[in-house]
């Protein structure tokens, strides 16, 4: 299939340790001759959360002797499966190898898991994973959770051949994969090691590995960068993390950043694609005849640059239906790129559940908008990508007091952990200002259908006054990052989710549509 690529979607930059450098801070190793080297290069991905648009352009640019990914391909609980599914074929059809187990890879039940993956040619890895024997196990949360013995179908490593040459493969799963699943209550049997123990684990299936003749080594790692980092430094054997989890768009070959050292002064290059498939990778790597990188090329394609690949995108259709167009973006503003920014996106899509279901207030959290609108033609696979869960919206009479601690609560989380998740809050109906330095929230106005801007006393907040609040079920009371705004039973829980409502509030403007929605969020110093 033809490929047209413009020169900007790749940045190239390549590191090579010079004769006069050592490539290890305990031994003058030299380049070694060119009869002695090993050259291979690596596709990868990481963070791809079901977007399947995304992975149709991907399959037209990745490229490589191998290819990985560093886990959180999936998207979603049981609701989810389809898109699961579509995502597994996308996997085969891009020739990926090996994934490490991330957090969204278990949004959905055991059994429902391990059906994903057996669509999946390869092999997924999590050496730190811990699970209770299923024998021990109360045989009614067997039954009602679906619990299935994982180690069967998840490898702590494995050996691969390339061009000739052994590869192994070694993969992680996140530290706090229990907390950042969606029902942490499906997985009470499972459990991950800390860092120590996963240094440990790792190290020992690096040392196997080495008995097997294996002297180049791939972490497959969903751990996050920062710990990437460490255990890189804490290590000897790994040459390559392909990383993912904290969602790094990671350029180049930097020394110091990127490019570590192990234990046993051996270079460990780190790197990671971003997330949403917004970008893929490829690494060009020369090894010398003992397995240690002398030469090493990072690069990075921008997704949105190349053209779908459209078998991929049948297939897609196949499973998920064919998308109806909706309407037409004429200009949008440029997406977010961190969490603690204001999306302007996300607070379209509050507008329309606000304005479709005739509430006061709408509001999404900024980490589950997984795309962006786009100018063009948009169908309802784009406004999927967008909000890909399959959590239905709900509604719920909300008292003043309890949206305020809401907020109070989500800011500071968002200020204080690690990638800044949940991340700020998308809006409809409502301001409110964050002092980003304390991380805590200072102010906050509704805005009623007139137009007229009410203060709230965000220190003093009613226990009388009530307004009616829009938000998807995982917020409203099932989610394990935010506080409970009402319970189920005091809902009105809709059959569609936001997705839906925002193809049919584009339908309803019936004309240009110009994402720009930006003002909610007042920033103070």
């Amino acid at each position: 299939m033809n490929i047209k690529v413009a020169l900007s979607n790749i940045n190239p930059y390549t590191f090579t340790f010079r004769k006069s450098q050592d490539i290890s801070k305990h031994n003058n190793l030299e380049k070694t001759p060119e009869k002695d080297v090993f050259e291979m290069s690596v596709g990868y991905v990481n963070d791809l959360h079901g977007q399947t648009n995304n992975m149709t352009r991907i399959l037209s640019g990745i490229k490589g002797d191998l290819k990985l990914s560093a886990g959180d391909n999936d998207i979603g609980d049981e609701k989810n499966k389809a898109v699961n599914r579509a995502v597994m074929k996308f996997m085969n059809l891009a020739g990926i190898s090996g994934s490490a187990l991330g957090n969204h890879e278990l949004d959905t039940k055991q059994k429902d898991f391990v059906d994903t993956i057996n669509g999946f040619n390869g092999d997924y890895f999590a050496v730190n994973l811990k699970q209770s024997p299923i024998e021990t196990q109360d045989p009614d949360d067997v039954e009602e959770q679906e619990h299935i013995e994982l180690n069967k179908f998840i490898k702590k490593s494995s050996i691969i051949e390339v061009k000739g040459e052994k590869i192994g493969l070694i993969g992680a799963a996140p530290i706090d994969l229990t907390a950042r699943v969606t029902h942490p209550s499906y997985h009470m049997d499972c459990s991950v090691e800390d860092l120590d123990d996963t240094i440990e684990d790792i190290q020992e299936q690096v040392q196997e590995l080495k008995e097997q003749g294996v002297n180049k080594i791939f972490l497959l790692s969903h751990m996050g960068n920062q710990t990437d980092k460490i255990v890189a430094q804490k290590t000897q054997g790994i040459d390559v993390i392909i990383g993912g989890h904290t969602h790094e768009l990671i350029k180049d070959v930097k020394e110091g950043e990127n490019l570590l050292y192990s234990l046993t002064g051996e270079p460990v290059v780190i790197t990671e694609a971003g997330k949403n498939g917004n970008y893929f990778g490829r690494l060009n790597l020369t090894f010398d005849k003992d397995g240690v990188i002398t030469k090493i090329q990072n690069n990075l394609g921008e997704t949105r640059l190349f053209q779908k690949n459209m078998i991929n995108q049948y297939i897609i259709n196949e499973i998920l239906g064919q998308p109806e167009e909706v309407g037409y973006i004429k200009s949008v503003t440029p997406p977010p790129t961190t969490l603690i920014e204001e999306n302007a996106h996300a607070n379209f899509m509050c507008d329309a559940m606000r304005v479709e279901l005739g509430t006061d207030i709408a509001i999404w959290n900024n980490s589950g908008t997984r795309s962006f609108f786009q100018p063009g033609v948009i169908d309802s696979r784009d406004i999927k990508d967008i909000a890909p869960f399959e959590d239905r919206v709900s509604v719920a009479d909300v008292s003043e007091r309890k949206l305020v601690d809401f907020f109070k609560h989500a800011i500071e989380d968002t200020y204080r952990s690690q990638g800044n998740k949940p991340g700020l809050m998308a809006v409809s109906g409502m301001t409110y200002s964050v002092n980003p330095e304390k991380g805590i929230l200072t102010g906050m106005s509704i805005i009623d259908k007139d137009g007229n801007e009410i203060k709230i006393d965000v220190d003093n907040p009613s226990d009388d006054k009530f307004y009616k609040v829009a938000m998807d079920s995982f917020m409203m009371f099932d989610g394990a990052d935010f506080d409970i705004l009402a319970p189920k039973e005091e809902c009105i829980n809709y059959p569609f989710n936001k997705d839906f409502l925002a193809c049919e509030y584009i339908k309803h403007l019936n004309e240009p549509v110009v994402i720009n929605q930006t003002g909610r969020i007042k920033f103070e110093s």
